[in-house]
Formats: structure tokens, C-alpha cells, sequence
């Protein structure tokens, strides 16, 4: 869901890609409004009128529950699954194991960490994601 946003994610920079996916969470708010997102996934409004804002660091499982508002869209822990899934299938197909992600990442996360935030044992955020995903997906290219 998330990772299906962006046509080709890999031709992209991680910042790009983050802003693509932060036009498309605005979007989302925009057009039911920011009382009724807030209403439909137990975000605090101040959180809402932030993503809406953009600039803000998002975590993951919050990017999710807002993707989970458009139209035939799964819930947001199914969402966040499917985000997490698809980096550790294009860690696969790219061949890539957490030390060389770290590499092509220039160290940002360690790799541990990347482990870790795949696996769902930490938080993620929607940047991280972006820059993980982004990456993986320019090596599978």
C-alpha cells in the first residue's frame, strides 16, 4: 500500500520519496477533512494538522493509519505489515543483507537497527522507510 504510492521508487532520491509520500498522506487529510481523520484513527488532532503540515518526522505506524482512510484500503496494522513485507522481499530480490543496506545507505541506520525496524521490533518512520525502501528498490533496477 504504502510502497505502492510512487509508480518507480527506485528512480527517486529517498527525500523525494518521502515528500511523495507526504503529498499523498495531505491528500488523504484534505479530502475528509482533518476532524474526520482524526475521528477515524485515533490520531490527536495536533498530530493530524502535522502530518497535514509535513516537515515533521512521521512514524510509520502512523502514516499507515492515515493510508488506511482512502477508499478499499486496508487497516493500518495490515498497511504497516505490508510496508515492513515489502522491504524484506526487495532485500531479497535485490540481494542485499542489513550490512550491505547500510553501505548503500551510507551508514544513516546501522545495521542492526535496519534489522530491527524490518522485523517490526522498533519503530520505524515513514523517512526511514523512504530511504530504506528507495534504495532497495534503485538495486533491484
Amino acid at each position: 500500500m504504502i510502497q505502492d504510492v510512487v509508480q518507480d521508487p527506485g528512480s527517486l532520491s529517498p527525500t523525494a520519496l518521502k515528500q511523495q509520500y507526504e503529498s499523498e498522506l495531505r491528500g488523504i487529510i484534505e479530502s475528509i477533512g482533518p476532524d474526520t481523520a482524526t475521528q477515524r484513527t485515533e490520531i490527536d488532532r495536533e498530530r493530524i494538522d502535522a502530518i497535514a503540515a509535513g516537515g515533521d518526522e512521521i512514524p510509520l505506524t502512523e502514516a499507515a493509519a492515515v493510508f488506511s482512510l482512502r477508499d478499499d484500503a486496508p487497516d493500518a496494522e495490515t498497511i504497516e505489515i505490508e510496508a515492513r513485507d515489502a522491504l524484506l522481499m526487495g532485500m531479497t530480490t535485490a540481494v542485499l543483507d542489513v550490512e550491505t543496506l547500510e553501505s548503500q545507505i551510507d551508514g544513516q541506520i546501522e545495521a542492526r537497527a535496519i534489522q530491527q525496524k524490518v522485523e517490526g521490533r522498533t519503530a520505524m518512520t515513514l523517512g526511514e522507510f523512504a530511504l530504506l525502501y528507495g534504495t532497495i528498490e534503485a538495486r533491484k533496477a
